[in-house]
C-alpha cells in the first residue's frame, strides 16, 4: 500500500478548522492522516493537548515524545521533536541524553522517573509500582496520566510514520543542527 501525504487541495472540507489551526501549512503527518478525515478530526484535540505536554509542560512532554521516538525508531518523530525541543528550551545535550534514557546521571529525579515510566510503558505496557512511587514524589496524578497518554499518542503516530515511510518536512529538516539527520539516526536505531 502506497499512502503519501495528501495535498491540501484534496482535503475533505470538514478539515477546514485543522487547516486554519495550522495556518494553512499542515505538516506531513497531518497530510498523511488527512486520508482519514474522521480519525484526524477525532484526534486533533488530543494532539493539541499532547504537543504542549499537557500537565507535564513542554520540557517534560518533549522528553516523553523523544524517548518514544527512540523506542519506535521513528526518524520523522525524532527530527520533528528535536526541532520542537530546542524551540522550547531543551539543550542539544539534553536531547542527546534522552538516548541513554533514565540511566543517565544528568536527569532530575522527576525527569528520571518520567523517562523510566515511558520505558516501562513501551516494554511492559504498564508503569511499575516502584516507578509510580517515584513519580508520586514529584508529579501530580494529572501529570502521570499525561505521561501515559502522550506516550500512547506518539506510539500511534510512530506506527503510522514507520508504516508509510513518512519524510520529515523540509522546513523542519533545515532547522536541525548539524549532525542531526535521518542517516545518522537510522544508523543508530535501525528498524530491521
Amino acid at each position: 500500500m502506497n499512502v503519501v501525504p495528501l495535498a491540501i487541495e484534496q482535503w475533505d472540507a470538514r478539515l477546514k478548522d485543522i487547516l486554519s489551526d495550522m495556518k494553512g501549512q499542515p505538516i506531513n503527518v497531518h497530510k498523511l492522516m488527512a486520508h482519514h478525515p474522521e480519525l484526524l478530526l477525532a484526534w486533533w484535540n488530543f494532539r493539541n493537548h499532547s504537543v504542549t505536554g499537557g500537565a507535564l509542560g513542554t520540557r517534560l512532554g518533549e522528553l516523553v515524545i523523544l524517548r518514544v521516538a527512540i523506542h519506535m525508531r521513528a526518524w520523522y518523530e525524532w527530527g520533528s521533536h528535536v526541532d520542537r525541543s530546542l524551540a522550547c528550551g531543551l539543550s542539544l545535550a539534553d536531547i542527546e541524553r534522552v538516548k541513554s534514557g533514565p540511566a543517565d546521571e544528568g536527569w532530575s529525579p522527576q525527569e528520571k522517573a518520567v523517562l523510566q515510566a515511558v520505558d516501562e510503558l513501551i516494554e511492559n505496557h504498564a508503569i511499575s509500582a516502584q516507578t509510580q512511587k517515584f513519580l508520586g514524589q514529584t508529579c501530580s496524578v494529572q501529570q502521570v496520566f499525561d505521561v501515559i497518554a502522550i506516550q500512547g499518542m506518539y506510539v500511534i503516530l510512530g506506527g503510522m510514520i514507520n508504516s508509510f515511510g513518512l519524510d520529515l518536512d523540509d522546513v523542519v529538516e533545515k532547522r536541525l543542527p548539524a549532525g542531526i539527520n535521518q542517516q545518522a539516526f537510522e544508523a543508530e536505531y535501525p528498524r530491521d
